[in-house]
């Protein structure tokens, strides 16, 4: 593993904020979940995502605040919290903990604060992002709105994320402005992820949101092969990770 495996989050975050962004590159997974996969409760050799993980321990000062995802709502204090807790996001205000999300097409959404007091890490898979998982893990923060920014990870893309009518329903049962962020596509529709993750932070009153996209285009799990996973593509396939701490 090296560092041009990773995304480094372009964000004007404090400089004692440190995150980063795996992609499925610098690993030791075979195929289907090559190389560097780090979801455990995949098919993958145990041994294989354990290494690494390993690998992945250098360029962080603890070892990452893991989670049960399922697509939920639940957060947790990635420092008061017990091995491997059910919940979509973490936060902390503790200096070396490391708070991180799993994606292979969910929306990765990492917080922090204009003071550099608090972070979080957020999986917006399409069911905890309709239920507001975004806004629980901002609830949690000590921190004002106004003073959080947002970074978005590599999702799938607008042009990919194809869901029938009555995905795009409960969406808009929960907030009517997210009817934009839909278009039809033969006899279902096309979601904008990232635009419905704006939406809701911009609701919360959290303007400033970076990321989500490198060159002008955005990230697309489904289509970029070559950097990521996507499960919708693949079906049997690995995880990246998605990891924020305070220094």
């Amino acid at each position: 593993m090296k560092n041009s495996d990773f995304i480094i989050p372009n964000w004007p975050a404090p400089t004692n904020v440190k995150a980063l962004q795996t992609t499925r590159t610098g690993g030791i997974s075979a195929t289907p979940y090559k190389s560097l996969n780090f979801g455990g409760h995949v098919k993958d050799n145990a041994m294989h995502v354990a290494h690494n993980r390993q690998l992945l321990s250098q360029y962080l000062p603890s070892e990452p605040v893991w989670l049960n995802q399922v697509h939920g709502i639940h957060v947790v204090d990635a420092a008061n919290t017990d091995c491997l807790p059910e919940a979509d996001a973490s936060f902390t205000t503790r200096k070396n903990v490391v708070c991180v999300t799993m994606t292979a097409d969910c929306l990765p959404v990492l917080l922090c604060d204009e003071a550099g007091s608090v972070v979080a890490a957020v999986h917006a898979g399409w069911r905890g992002l309709c239920d507001g998982v975004i806004e629980a893990a901002v609830k949690q923060l000590p921190a004002k709105t106004a003073n959080l920014m947002a970074w978005f990870g590599p999702a799938i893309g607008p042009n990919a994320f194809e869901v029938g009518s009555e995905v795009r329903a409960q969406f808009i049962a929960q907030d009517a402005q997210a009817e934009a962020a839909f278009k039809p596509h033969g006899d279902k529709w096309l979601g904008d992820i990232y635009q419905i993750a704006t939406q809701r932070l911009n609701k919360l009153g959290v303007t400033k949101i970076y990321g989500g996209q490198e060159n002008n285009q955005k990230f697309c799990t489904f289509t970029d092969k070559e950097n990521f996973f996507s499960f919708r593509r693949d079906g049997d396939t690995g995880r990246m990770a998605t990891l924020i701490w305070l220094a």
